[in-house]
């Protein structure tokens, strides 16, 4: 898989920015931590779940690199919605069962050096608490050795539960959390010239004990800064 070209990426901003402004019209809000954002290489961004409008909200965390989105291939039966969801850099996931040939495209992906979108939670959860993550994305992770940052989105359930097809407008709010590394052989820091640190890793078979440990590792992460999402877009807590 190359690397996208300019009228790809030119295309793809020209489509984000559409669709992240009619979004802020409906759901204004604000980010937070974007900071945590790496600057360059791959990463995974790993949102909570609890709407349909989530994969458009997380479009707000950057303009500045393209994100990639893993989608379920049911989405793909409108030839017109798939294609709209190809340019703003999605593409098919079968949840049927183990989709090798988008593991393999969410691998190449990362290792073409761009982020890649994927909610950890699998499906569309409901209510306050983040748990029973599908383990994919540490796996995925730990296998491209890259980190994983813990995206809060909070009101987008109040907005559009379960059940409902139309958005009802209200704050959203989204909050960045820090990247969470995956486990490795051994792993030291060393600060660069620019001072970033960079990860110097000798790379190690990871057990699945310890990509399980990631996982809730990951489900913390996410809880942390879904708590802080919601507060600021002023849920009350059940």
């Amino acid at each position: 898989m190359g690397h996208p070209s300019k009228g790809e990426l030119l295309l793809y901003k020209i489509c984000r920015s559409i669709a992240v402004g009619i979004s802020r019209l409906y759901l204004p809000g604000g980010v937070t931590g974007r900071e945590n954002l790496p600057t360059s290489g791959p990463y995974l961004v790993a949102p909570v779940h609890r709407s349909y409008v989530d994969w458009l909200i997380v479009a707000r965390i950057t303009g500045r690199r393209r994100l990639r989105y893993i989608a379920k291939a049911e989405l793909w039966k409108s030839k017109i919605a798939g294609r709209v969801l190809e340019t703003l850099g999605a593409f098919p996931v079968n949840r049927s069962g183990a989709d090798r040939e988008a593991l393999e495209r969410c691998r190449e992906i990362l290792a073409g050096g761009e982020p890649l979108v994927m909610f950890p939670e699998g499906t569309r959860r409901s209510g306050p608490v983040v748990r029973d993550l599908r383990e994919g994305a540490a796996y995925l992770a730990v296998r491209a050795d890259v980190p994983v940052v813990p995206i809060g989105i909070g009101g987008s359930e109040q907005s559009m539960p379960r059940g409902s097809t139309v958005p009802r407008p209200r704050r959203v709010e989204v909050v960045i959390g820090t990247p969470v590394w995956p486990p490795s052989g051994d792993g030291t820091e060393a600060e660069a010239g620019d001072g970033e640190t960079v990860r110097h890793r000798r790379p190690g078979r990871v057990s699945r004990r310890a990509t399980k440990e990631f996982s809730d590792e990951i489900a913390a992460a996410i809880q942390q800064v879904f708590d802080e999402a919601q507060r600021r877009a002023g849920v009350k807590k059940d």
